[in-house]
This record gives structure tokens, sequence and C-alpha cells, in this order.
């Protein structure tokens, strides 16, 4: 199952390009809205589950919003690879890895144009995001994937003067400029991919591979991750986690790199789908 937002509306996507309305089809038992859906997700899980909706109507990428626009919390998650740790000076975390948010104002969808902040430093970070489908507390590692409702590609967009600035860091702030949370293209089930638990990620900018990494890498997988949470807060569906990125983001490089107005970046995931950003000159003030 691919679940996408469309002018704030669910909808199943049948091909690429196609995708029928999730309200409509269900004669109003589901939806209209993503949260909705989400609200009633073991219902509506089952529902599709019977269901193979065919047709549909067309639309683009730039058509679609973020697959859960409205997510109660928003969890990103540092140092998770060890390679990413290692560039970024750290020694790779052994009991629980960063945890920082990113706000609602910053989430987007897969296509968008992205301000870069003036006098800033803007970083890549490609990232598997798993969207939540089933209130999670004090869940078990080995049912841990039970409560996840699918899986996205996300960007965690990072402004590193502000995020860096002390006397103390300040990660949810120099991670959630508008725009800095672009996720989609659609909410992909775990059924639907080949290995949940190792899946290829790259960042590309401007043709050019800067992150070639692989889920399997992770530190502490998508099922430690939601049970180490949990332990702490209630997860609720919809809620997104941003599960880490692997090495390549631009300050662990020497020199160090950015990105530019005018450049392009995509990030893809495999069996997922991909994002595509287009950097523009931000304002001085």
């Amino acid at each position: 199952m691919r679940l996408a937002n469309i002018n704030g509306r669910a909808v199943l996507v049948t091909t690429d390009s196609t995708a029928v309305d999730v309200h409509d089809h269900s004669d109003g038992k589901f939806g209209p809205s993503l949260r909705a859906v989400y609200d009633d997700w073991d219902a509506f899980q089952a529902w599709a589950a019977d269901r193979a909706p065919e047709g549909g109507t067309a639309f683009a990428p730039a058509d679609l919003g973020a697959p859960s626009p409205e997510p109660r919390q928003i969890f990103a998650i540092g140092l998770n690879y060890s390679d990413h740790a290692a560039e970024s000076g750290f020694e790779a975390p052994t009991d629980l890895p960063p945890v920082f948010p990113k706000y609602l104002s910053s989430l987007t969808g897969p296509c968008t144009d992205v301000v870069l902040p003036p006098n800033g430093n803007t970083d890549w970070e490609v990232e598997l995001v798993v969207v939540i489908g089933r209130e999670a507390h004090q869940v078990d590692e080995a049912d841990a994937w039970n409560h996840v409702a699918g899986l996205t590609v996300g960007n965690d967009i990072s402004e590193r003067v502000v995020q860096l600035r002390g006397p103390a860091p300040q990660f949810g702030l120099g991670k959630s400029f508008p725009g800095f949370s672009p996720t989609g293209p659609w909410l992909v089930s775990p059924d639907e991919v080949e290995d949940r638990d190792d899946l290829r990620l790259t960042t590309v900018l401007d043709g050019e591979v800067l992150q070639d990494g692989r889920t399997s890498q992770l530190i502490f997988p998508v099922s430690r991750l939601i049970a180490e949470l949990s332990r702490v807060v209630t997860l609720y569906p919809g809620d997104l986690i941003f599960t880490g990125t692997p090495a390549g983001v631009g300050v662990g490089r020497d020199p160090k790199r950015f990105v530019s107005a005018g450049q392009t970046m995509v990030s893809t995931i495999e069996g997922v789908g991909e994002l595509r950003q287009r950097f523009v000159e931000g304002v001085s003030s």
C-alpha cells in the first residue's frame, strides 16, 4: 500500500502518477484527512488490505504534500550510523543516541523550493522516516514494527550556524527553518519493501552523489528506536521518527561543504521513493 497526500486529502496511489481518493473510495468511512486515517489505522489498514484500487486521477510529484502532515510529534535521531558519528567527531552511541525535535512548521512534501537562511551553512541529511500507526508506550522491541504504519523518505536539512552556536547547541532550531523537513513522496507500508531493515539511501546534489548508505548500518534499528523512545514518551498515530543519516554530510567534510542557491538535491530510498529540493537565495535581514 502507498498512501499519499493531495491537497490535504488521503489518497491511495495506484501507479506512480495516479491515485484514488480514500474518502470517496470508502464511501466516506475513512478520511478525508491524513490525520483521520492514522487515528483509525487498524480499521483503515484492514479495509485497504481487502481492496486493490485501480485507475484513479492523474497527479504530478509537485501535487503531493507530506504523507503525515499533522504529526503530534516529530523525533529526530542523531549519530545513528557509525561512519556519520566518526565524521562528526563523536564516538558511536551505545546506550541511546541523541534525540531532538524537528518543529511542525518545517514539515513539507517531496518537491519544494527551500529558502536558504541568510548568513548560514545549510547541510543535507537523507534519512529513513518511520510513520507511527498505533499508539506505542512501553513496547518491546520484538513488537515495535507492529506499531509502524509505514516508511517514507526524509531529509533532515540542517543550518549549522544556528545549530552549533553556544553556549549549548540548538539542534531543534537549526533543523526547523521553513522547508527543512521534506518528507514523501508517500507512505509505503512495510510489506511493500523487499527488506524493511536494509534499504539503500542516497543524497545527490546537482548530479553528485554525496551520501550512499544502507539502513542495515543503523546502530539503533527501527525496532529498537521505537522501543527506546516508548519507554519515555507515548508515540501517537501519525508521529514521525527521522531515524538518522549516514556519512557524507557537508559539515563532516574537509573542506566543509554547504548548499548554494540554485542547487537541486535529490534524496532517494530504494523501494520508497525520492524527494527533490531546489534551494533559493534568502533575503538578508
